[in-house]
């Protein structure tokens, strides 16, 4: 039998170890099931903690800045659309670029000083991201376009080092899945927060009862509690490789073509860009529907309040799950149960309010399974590069899974402003009934089209051949 790439790539350093036996041996190295020494649980948990934070800014970003645009500041919806877009690609890019940096400088205390140095020029960019324009017209435009790429930037400059250390927190696929889960339950908590608390809490902290005003005070409120548990994180964290001997990181050239071979990673990243697209659709389309089309604006709050809530409940059960048949098999079952809701809702109008509640509470049960299957896989696909060509790219990977996430969720910005602004939209009126049909396709079509593209993508992985056990295992075995 011969040694593995990563045999190869390390001479002189032990075969890996089988850390079920107590071996005195303290060498950091992964068994054949993908299993190392395991790190405290406080050190996970306090590490999982920072998506609270991020996401304070992200689900703000993702559930209300475009309806801000549109119906707080008065932007159309085809260039509220088209800032989202080419702040999103920008996104991307950055996203990537630190990603490349990360593989070629990266280590434990480039990420710390990342979290500890960013946060705070991270929350003053998100709170610039919600300044009102103070001019009209273009000059206004080009205000919001830079507000947004401002805090795109310094946002990829903290999150990919933050994302980067889920995959050195521990050499062993268990901890990391912990942390996968525990990250989706952090995040969750303040998906909450920003869905119930933007509009009341923020004007409350302004001092108004809503319109721009009030977003800015939610923007200030989330910046400043965002910034602390930033440092806070990135003042704790140890590498969980540190002791882990390394070669001469490879030029940005190879770590993409290593990342170009990987197979896992590429089917992935597809199922990813269709499932992102779908979901953003579906996240977007909320407020829009219950404002115009159940004429409650204050429902669909609760409703996306709600949505985030049940993660907490479903998060859990997911895990437990994926424990039982694996993340890849777990993404298929999660595409299955939204292609029935999505074929339920098309064929059975929903319009009431409860009604369309429960429908959205009961989407977002089951596409969290495919949030976090991604990330506990995402980790897996890198232990399968490095296997296959000896390389470890867990810059690029993570640079490259933000850039493709982040253009994805750009494009479903676009489709949604194109479809609403060929309906006729205008924002604050009532629709025409045109346009609210049209929105009803929209929530059912794309969606369902993208969850089935993710399924046939993850069909053709490498990992859906790994054992039952394969997340709680590390992902390694593979059935006779």
């Amino acid at each position: 039998m011969g040694k593995s790439p990563r045999a190869l790539r390390y001479p002189g350093i032990p075969q890996p170890l089988d850390f079920a036996s107590d071996a005195p041996d303290k060498t950091v190295m992964m068994n054949e099931h993908g299993e190392g020494r395991r790190v405290g649980r406080w050190r996970l948990v306090t590490l999982a903690g920072g998506d609270f934070a991020f996401n304070l800014y992200w689900q703000s970003v993702m559930l209300y800045l475009l309806f801000y645009y549109t119906d707080a500041i008065g932007i159309a919806v085809e260039t509220a659309a088209a800032i989202y877009l080419a702040a999103s690609v920008w996104d991307g890019l950055v996203s990537f670029a630190v990603g490349a940096l990360v593989d070629r400088q990266g280590g434990a205390r480039h990420y710390r000083w990342a979290l500890i140095g960013g946060a705070v020029p991270l929350g003053m960019a998100f709170a610039m991201a919600y300044a009102p324009p103070p001019v009209a017209g273009q000059a206004g435009l080009a205000f919001v376009l830079g507000g947004h790429l401002l805090f795109r930037t310094a946002y990829a400059l903290v999150n990919i080092p933050y994302l980067a250390m889920s995959a050195r927190v521990s050499m062993d696929s268990r901890d990391r899945s912990f942390v996968a889960g525990l990250r989706m339950l952090a995040g969750t908590a303040a998906a909450v927060l920003v869905a119930i608390g933007t509009v009341p809490i923020g004007g409350m902290v302004m001092g108004v009862e809503g319109g721009p005003r009030a977003f800015m005070g939610a923007a200030l409120l989330f910046a400043g509690l965002g910034s602390v548990i930033l440092i806070g994180v990135g003042w704790t964290f140890r590498d969980g490789m540190a002791e882990v001997a390394k070669p001469p990181p490879p030029s940005i050239r190879i770590s993409l073509a290593a990342v170009a071979r990987n197979r896992a990673f590429l089917t992935l990243a597809v199922a990813m860009i269709a499932m992102i697209v779908a979901t953003t659709v579906l996240g977007k389309s909320v407020l829009y529907y219950f404002k115009y089309r159940l004429h409650d604006v204050g429902a669909g709050q609760l409703a996306l309040a709600s949505m985030m809530a049940v993660s907490v409940v479903a998060v859990p059960v997911w895990m437990a799950l994926a424990r039982m048949i694996g993340a890849v098999r777990l993404w298929f079952v999660a595409v299955g149960c939204c292609g029935t809701g999505l074929l339920l809702f098309a064929t059975v109008d929903l319009p009431q309010v409860g009604a369309m509640q429960a429908f959205l509470i009961g989407m977002q049960a089951v596409t969290v399974g495919l949030h976090f299957a991604f990330w506990a896989l995402l980790p897996d696909t890198i232990d399968h590069g490095e296997r296959a060509t000896g390389i470890r790219a867990e810059g690029i990977v993570f640079g490259l899974a933000a850039l493709l996430q982040r253009v994805a969720i750009g494009l479903a910005t676009v489709m949604i402003g194109l479809v609403l602004g060929q309906a006729g939209y205008v924002a604050n009126v009532d629709q025409t009934p045109e346009t609210l049909a049209a929105l009803r396709r929209l929530v059912v079509v794309v969606p369902l089209v993208c969850f089935v593209l993710s399924g046939l993508a993850m069909a053709f992985s490498p990992l859906r051949r790994t054992g039952r056990f394969s997340l709680a295992r590390g992902g390694g075995r593979v059935k006779p």
